[in-house]
């Protein structure tokens, strides 16, 4: 696990190139307000975006090769002040150039907190 995520108490639950999920407390990832830092949020969606790119490398195209993060973005629905963030990612596109993903983050109530999107590009050898 990257020592960022190890900072941030993001545990992977379920991974594979069709769905990752992870977790990460709210305690210990607030801003200066109290509520979720919007970082921490792009943090536990790249995180999972990337594993993801590379498992379908590994899983789907039987391959060997790294990835990169070409674009993330974030829509803010709702804030957090206390619990857990629980992200699923699902692939949007599954190519052998790029990869899409979108990543939803809920409360421990199932509300939608947040929606990102990355993009990462297979770096194959020239």
């Amino acid at each position: 696990m990257a020592p960022l995520n190890r900072k941030l108490g993001i545990r992977m639950v379920e991974m594979s190139a069709e769905k990752m999920v992870a977790t990460m407390p709210v305690a210990g990832n607030e801003q200066n307000v109290g509520i979720l830092h919007g970082g921490a949020h792009f943090v536990l969606a790249e995180s999972l975006g990337s594993v993801a790119a590379l498992l379908h490398v590994y899983q789907n195209l039987g391959e060997v090769h790294p990835t990169v993060g070409t674009e993330l973005s974030a829509t803010h629905h709702r804030s957090i002040s206390e619990g857990t963030v629980t992200a699923t990612c699902t692939p949007l596109n599954l190519g052998k150039q790029m990869t899409s993903h979108e990543i939803v983050m809920r409360d421990d109530a199932g509300r939608r907190l947040s929606t990102a999107r990355m993009t990462n590009m297979i770096l194959r050898p020239r």
